[in-house]
């Protein structure tokens, strides 16, 4: 009943004092750091939902990573090309997945569990990690966080809940049939395939 009254609060649509509190919150965020470890999570309901207990080797962490297009960098010394007429550089990465790789950068021996939005503004979006000290005593005693420990880099290789779906990996069936078991992988099979028939 708690959890479902602070999902309301966060879901619906908020008070005065609740709008006043949220706008008082982000402007001390933004004179923190970039990534600052946090004791407590600030929307419980979602943290419980996505495996965060107040347990020993569990920690979090809140990140702001800046919003809008991502510039290239330089200037354009190889002459006017399409490939070098944008400024826009394209990544197919989610905000949400690169705020776990720099909360894991910063964080070496810990591994990421999940992560969720907390607020944003029109220059920031912050979101608070969860992650897992792989080498705590208390994590190798735990049967289901010990497993998930054991897989080293999950932000960095797309394995985290954001990461697979910036992969496109919530998609199954028609239309989907180029992206497991990944993109680029995808391809190397087809190429093999042509360079076979070539051959012939």
């Amino acid at each position: 009943m708690l959890y479902q009254r602070i999902r309301d609060l966060w879901k619906g649509t908020p008070s005065k004092e609740m709008k006043q509190l949220r706008f008082e919150r982000l402007i001390q965020w933004r004179r923190e750091g970039a990534v600052i470890r946090i004791q407590r999570p600030t929307r419980l309901d979602r943290a419980r939902n996505l495996g965060y207990r107040a347990k020993q080797g569990i920690i979090l962490a809140r990140v702001r990573v800046s919003r809008g297009g991502r510039k290239r960098r330089g200037s354009l010394k190889t002459g006017r090309r399409s490939k070098n007429a944008t400024a826009r550089k394209i990544v197919n990465k989610n905000y949400q997945q690169i705020a776990e790789e720099r909360a894991n950068r910063n964080f070496k021996n810990c591994e990421i569990l999940n992560s969720y939005e907390v607020g944003k503004d029109g220059m920031h979006l912050f979101y608070e990690i969860i992650l897992i000290d792989r080498d705590h005593p208390q994590i190798k005693k735990d049967s289901q966080l010990s497993g998930l420990s054991e897989r080293r880099g999950k932000a960095f290789r797309g394995l985290t809940s954001s990461g697979r779906k910036s992969r496109g990996l919530r998609h199954k069936g028609v239309g989907a049939e180029k992206l497991r078991p990944s993109r680029n992988a995808h391809f190397k099979r087809k190429d093999a395939k042509q360079r076979k028939i070539d051959k012939l």
